[in-house]
Parts: structure tokens; C-alpha cells; sequence
């Protein structure tokens, strides 16, 4: 199998680790292959593919889409390097309100499943950034919602030392509301 499952303390939201098979003249590595995933328990069917480019500092998110069109995300990062957070917003789930973060580069090639129903944001920390997610549903404007980036109550540690004294971040993610008015 060409990748490595991990599980997080989080259940649903795994660290991939894909084999790079390397030589003088590069590299190559399969970054999703649907019969490990299903055999990971990931039986997803991805509907869409983004790219997203950003300088250092750069803070988006944290994003979700609601049912009907809750999107799962498989996440990495080919240039550069992000932390990148999940962010369990599953009502009635036993770890809602929780998260885990993880740094994502192109040197390391990790990747994370982040399930439907999770929050997501991510920090760039080094310019020249480009992310790439698979998504397993369409984007919905109608079923778009988000949670302020430094909400309280979810207390995340952006590594903002050493990157950048405050985040740019836009203005739609800038007004996005706190946890507590999604309960």
C-alpha cells in the first residue's frame, strides 16, 4: 500500500503519509488511490478539486459547508508549507468543538482527511504557498458557514511566531461569527 494511515484524537480525521519512490531524476507518489482509502474506511467520492496560492501569513478559514453539501476534504500542500486545522462542528459528537492541527509542507508530503461535518482553516507559513484539497462535495453558497478563526472557546495555537504578528486574513473570514451561535 502506498500510504500510511494514522489516526488523530479526533476519530474520522486521519494523517496520510504517501511513499515518494525517488531518484536522481525526482520523485513519484500516488496521492489518492480509492481502494486504500476505502480500505482506510475513507469510502468518500470526491466532486471537486481546488488550488489555492498564498504569501506567508495568510490565514483562511475556518470553513464548512452544512447538510446537504457537507464537504470532506483530503488536504495537502505542494509548495511551501501551512498548519493546518480540522475542527469537529458534528452536532452531538462527543468531540465537538475540538480540534487538531498538524504543519503540512512539500518537504514532509502529509496529508489530512479531514471528514464532513469538520470546520477547516489552515495558516500559510512560508510565501509562495499552494494548497490543494479534494473536496467531496461541490461548493454550495447556500449551505457556506464558517467560525471566527480566534474564537475563544476553541482556543487553537496558530503558530503566528516567527510568520507574522497578525494574520491576513479577508474580510468575509474577518466577520465570521464565534462557535456559540452554532449550537
Amino acid at each position: 500500500m502506498p500510504f500510511e494511515f494514522k489516526e488523530t484524537p479526533i476519530p474520522g480525521v486521519l494523517i496520510i503519509q504517501p511513499k515518494k519512490f525517488g531518484d536522481d531524476r525526482g520523485f513519484f507518489m500516488e496521492t489518492y488511490k480509492k481502494s486504500d482509502f476505502d480500505k482506510a474506511g475513507i469510502h468518500e467520492s470526491f466532486a471537486q478539486d481546488n488550488h489555492s496560492f498564498s504569501s506567508r501569513g495568510v490565514l483562511r478559514g475556518i470553513h464548512f459547508q452544512s447538510a446537504p453539501h457537507a464537504q470532506g476534504k483530503l488536504v495537502r500542500v505542494v509548495k511551501g508549507a501551512v498548519w493546518d486545522v480540522a475542527v469537529d462542528l458534528i452536532e452531538g459528537s462527543p468531540t465537538f468543538g475540538k480540534h487538531f492541527g498538524i504543519e503540512l509542507t512539500e518537504e514532509n508530503g502529509t496529508m489530512l482527511y479531514i471528514p464532513p461535518g469538520f470546520g477547516h482553516g489552515f495558516l500559510t507559513l512560508k510565501d509562495n504557498t499552494h494548497f490543494l484539497y479534494k473536496c467531496t462535495e461541490e461548493y454550495a453558497p447556500e449551505s457556506d458557514g464558517g467560525v471566527i478563526w480566534n474564537d475563544r472557546e476553541l482556543n487553537i495555537h496558530w503558530p503566528l511566531e516567527g510568520v507574522i504578528d497578525f494574520p491576513l486574513i479577508s474580510g468575509k473570514d474577518a466577520s465570521l461569527p464565534e462557535l456559540e451561535t452554532l449550537r
